[in-house]
């Protein structure tokens, strides 16, 4: 989860949330995108590009790709590069922010016990059912709306951060959740321990038959443009684009277009809901098992716009 901004600077060379002043900080403890769509539209055995974050997406594509990861925040890079070689996830920023909500679930009637029950459930039928009858309750959904209510989110979040957010976010994301919950088992699914726990499952190293991953600090539309036409098979953008504004879009989608080799594929994302509704084929929102994502997006890297796409947002005004 990375970048945004204008031609050239982002605000995630920043590396903190707010816009206060301070040392930079590990955004992301963890990757909440699910690798499988990713898995599934690159071609076996390409070059692909992603951003590294906490590294997770990159572990997961790397023994079935050569894979770049970049980032523009030198922390959370480092990060990452603990990661793969290794080292067990901590808490950024994101969890420390996710913690503070899940210290609120006694109140909502919401205890381990129960939490834990409806997590070890593997049937999607039934989690939707207790899901609507013990855990999404009025106490809950008040709390939510509060946590995620604008007033609140500007004491956390810088405002660029907050443009692509839709009204009514705590509405939205319970939507999201209920959709996730009522087609992923919970059993099998890490992201949903992750949500309601707190828990930081770490990811396989790279096998030794894998390629090395690199890493590299940059930002991303600043390193597509350097390489050679045709390098990559694959993109993994993560949300770069959310708070991004046009002339940052259109930059980074000319740079991906001339990187892209034929039949290249694009994955993005985004907490934002489409601004047109995306071709069937191409949302993957759903799909993806992180729950949390409004926009889940493949298409075909060589001909993606900012206009054609659900993040049309992007058009000129």
């Amino acid at each position: 989860m990375n970048h945004t901004g204008a031609t050239g600077a982002t605000l995630w060379e920043r590396g903190r949330f707010d816009a206060r002043r301070g040392p930079h900080q590990v955004l992301f403890g963890r990757v909440y995108e699910d690798p499988e769509i990713e898995l599934g539209a690159f071609a076996p055995h390409s070059r692909v590009f992603c951003i590294a974050s906490a590294g997770c997406t990159a572990i997961a594509l790397a023994p079935h790709h050569e894979v770049v990861a970049v980032d523009i925040n030198e922390h959370q890079l480092a990060y990452a590069a603990q990661r793969i070689g290794g080292a067990p996830a901590r808490a950024g920023t994101a969890e420390r922010v996710m913690s503070v909500g899940r210290a609120l679930a006694p109140l909502v009637g919401w205890s381990h016990a129960r939490v834990a029950e409806f997590l070890a459930l593997d049937e999607p039928v039934a989690q939707a059912a207790y899901w609507r009858d013990h855990l999404d309750t009025r106490r809950f959904r008040t709390v939510v709306d509060g946590l995620l209510s604008r007033p609140l989110l500007r004491t956390v979040y810088a405002s660029p951060f907050l443009a692509f957010v839709p009204p009514h976010l705590g509405a939205v994301m319970r939507g999201r959740l209920a959709r996730g919950f009522a087609r992923h088992p919970n059993r099998t699914n890490p992201y949903a321990r992750g949500l309601l726990l707190g828990e930081l499952p770490d990811d396989h190293v790279p096998p030794a038959t894998a390629r090395p991953i690199t890493l590299v600090h940059a930002d991303a539309a600043s390193y597509l443009e350097g390489v050679t036409p045709g390098t990559f098979g694959g993109f993994s953008l993560s949300n770069i684009l959310d708070g991004a504004d046009p002339a940052y879009a259109r930059r980074l989608y000319a740079a991906v277009h001339r990187a892209a080799a034929p039949g290249a594929k694009l994955v993005r994302r985004s907490f934002g809901e489409p601004a047109v509704p995306p071709p069937a084929d191409h949302d993957r929102a759903a799909d993806d098992r992180a729950l949390l994502w409004g926009i889940v997006e493949v298409t075909d890297a060589r001909f993606a716009s900012p206009a054609g796409s659900a993040f049309g947002r992007f058009v000129d005004s």
